[in-house]
């Protein structure tokens, strides 16, 4: 049971932090930013359910976040 449902948490982290690499790669700054905060919900869930560790988590946000964060505003 702990397996499968470690595998699925895993799983779907990984589809959300691909959308919001996706989305920082091809410059969309509302669509990297939409695609962080659930990234960073699904991060946060994964430590409450002991699949990540803290730390770890904590760094793949700290990542993406720097990421976004990189985009140039559109003026």
């Amino acid at each position: 049971k702990r397996q499968s449902r470690n595998t699925a948490v895993i799983s779907g982290v990984r589809g959300v932090v691909k959308k919001v690499r996706e989305a920082v790669k091809e410059g969309e700054a509302e669509g990297a930013k939409t695609a962080l905060a659930s990234a960073v919900k699904l991060l946060d869930k994964a430590v409450t359910k002991g699949v990540l560790h803290r730390n770890s988590a904590s760094r793949r946000v700290s990542r993406l976040t720097k990421a976004v964060n990189s985009i140039p505003a559109k003026s």
